[in-house]
């Protein structure tokens, strides 16, 4: 595969966001029916089973064994933290909003490569930086009630989103990817039946086939992403990623009449410009 057809790769990457986008309304459909840490597992299941003939194709111990435990019980963890939020996210805000706030993982990143990664801050991903937060306070509406902590929650989801980033970018160096999303799933999957002990619910046929069904929009998703950027670099292609907010937008009006207030739709537009420059002035970004 050669970086050298962006159309294609622009392509795939929107591709992907619309999965993320049907996956999202998915997991809404089931939020009203399951607890948050009932869905999180069966997403985390259901994403590792679509995973395993995979698995056993390529060799267990070639798809399992890992010289970098830790980094990748790191990423998963913040990568599951940040699923928790976004899946509590999409069950109370307009869903557009929600996957929106997921989204400002790139406005973190900056900071945490910088403290990790020891990695500069160049001014103009700083501007970027500012402008899209200033657009996340349009979209959170401080003082608004409830309304305002989900949103935070929300932007929680992001920011977890971020470290699980930078961890990947760490593990990018030296893990293929096929071994980073089967360890992601196996850890995730491990971790969230935990807290079924004391909030399993028997979910009926028609819940279950909807987070078999956003697992599998979820792991199409993945996929789709990664084989984008092998056509051109993530810079270039990555802002396509914010499509999702549109797709989300559309799935939001069309199943539950949701229509963003003008407020919403300037700070939106801030948070996109913004995460599309910082994406744009930095190295490849890989969604969690």
């Amino acid at each position: 595969m050669r970086a050298d057809n962006p159309a294609y790769g622009a392509l795939l990457v929107t591709c992907a966001a619309l999965m993320f986008a049907s996956m999202g309304v998915l997991i809404r459909m089931a939020a009203h029916q399951l607890p948050n840490a009932e869905i999180v597992f069966f997403r985390n299941l259901f994403g590792l089973l679509i995973l395993l003939p995979l698995v056993w194709h390529q060799g267990v111990s070639h798809s399992l064994k890992t010289a970098h435990p830790v980094l990748h019980l790191v990423r998963s963890l913040f990568g599951l933290a940040a699923m928790y939020c976004f899946f509590y996210a999409l069950a109370y805000l307009p869903l557009a909003s929600a996957v929106l706030l997921n989204f400002t993982a790139p406005l973190f990143i900056p900071f945490i490569a910088m403290v990790w990664l020891s990695e500069s801050l160049p001014s103009r991903v700083a501007a970027a930086i500012v402008t899209g937060f200033v657009g996340v306070l349009f979209v959170l509406k401080p003082g608004s009630g409830l309304y305002s902590w989900v949103a935070l929650i929300g932007l929680a989801s992001g920011a977890f989103a971020a470290v699980a980033m930078v961890s990947l970018r760490r593990l990018s160096h030296s893990e293929p990817p096929f071994r980073v999303v089967v360890l992601y799933g196996i850890i995730c999957t491990t971790v969230s039946s935990v807290p079924l002990l004391w909030s399993w619910q028997t979910p009926d046929t028609s819940v279950l086939l909807q987070l078999a069904a956003a697992g599998t929009f979820a792991s199409a998703g993945q996929y789709l992403l990664s084989k984008g950027y092998g056509y051109a670099p993530a810079a270039q292609i990555g802002p396509f990623t914010y499509t999702s907010v549109v797709f989300a937008a559309g799935y939001g009006w069309f199943f539950w009449q949701e229509l963003p207030d003008a407020l919403s739709v300037f700070g939106t537009a801030l948070i996109v410009i913004a995460g599309a420059l910082a994406m744009r002035q930095r190295k490849a970004l890989v969604a969690v």
